[in-house]
Order: C-alpha cells, then structure tokens, then sequence
C-alpha cells in the first residue's frame, strides 16, 4: 500500500509540475483564456498563501510547508495503514505541500493558474491539499473507525 501512496505522489507531482510549466510557458505570455463564464486560466505568482494572506512572505511559507511535510511523514507511518481516510488524505496533502514547496524554492513563488470567479487563483496542488484536508478531517473526526480503535 505504501508504494501505492508513493507512486500517486510521484504522479500527482507530476501533473503538478506539467501543469504549472504550461503556465508558465504559454499563460504567462498570452493571457488568461476563458473556458467557461465563471472559469479562466490566468497566470499568477503568488508569495503568499490562500486569499492573498501573507503576501510577500514566501520564505516563511517554505518553512511552514517544509514543516508541515516533516509532520506528515510521521503521521502517516503512525496512523493506522487500513484508514483509507486518514492514509489518502495525507498523501495528498503531503504531494500538494511538496509540489508548491518546490516552486517557492525554486521560483520564490507558486505558480497558480486555476481561476473560479469570485475565488483566489489556484493549482493542482492547492487543490490536492484542500481535497486531502478534508479526507483527514473527516478520517480524524471523533467517530471515525480510527478514533474508536485509539479510544478503546
């Protein structure tokens, strides 16, 4: 199972990287481009975190996301390798922080090009993160399978 997790992170990062060159390449030099009336592509580089918070601060969210994968890594040999919830929403964390890790190390900045109206611009990793967070929340809430067998 674990070479499993390790492959979709190798895949996911993948994508990640793909997608946020082609922003780079073509986004970034022809504009945004419209796919639906509420969804564009639109290049942005972005030093701060979700909705704009802390812009400018990409040092410091490199060593959160350096962190917060450290962190992960334990957690994910700690908790129990049959919750589904708790072992997926991990890795996917866990490849969407070392996916835009990689760009703020490498370009002082994350590359975000994913535009919903009315919503901040984001990547494939952001949305691994959110999608995975949500797995862990629901994976760690308190009548979970996992929390029932730590309880007893």
């Amino acid at each position: 199972m674990r070479t499993l997790r390790a492959a979709a992170v190798a895949a996911i990062l993948a994508v990640d990287r793909a997608t946020k060159l082609w922003a780079m390449r073509d986004l970034r030099l022809h504009g945004p481009v419209r796919v639906l009336p509420f969804f564009e592509l639109s290049y942005v580089e972005n030093t701060g975190a979700a909705f704009g918070v802390g812009y400018g601060s990409n040092a410091f969210f490199a060593v959160v996301s350096a962190l917060l994968i450290v962190v992960l890594l334990r957690f994910l040999r700690k908790w129990p390798q049959d919750d589904a919830w708790l072992q997926w929403g991990g890795t996917l964390v866990l490849a969407g922080a070392v996916g835009n890790l990689y760009d703020r190390l490498a370009y002082r900045y994350v590359v975000d090009f994913l535009y919903l109206h009315h919503w901040p611009v984001f990547n494939a990793a952001d949305s691994c993160i959110t999608v995975g967070a949500l797995m862990l929340a629901w994976g760690l809430r308190d009548d979970a399978p996992a929390a029932k067998a730590r309880a007893s």
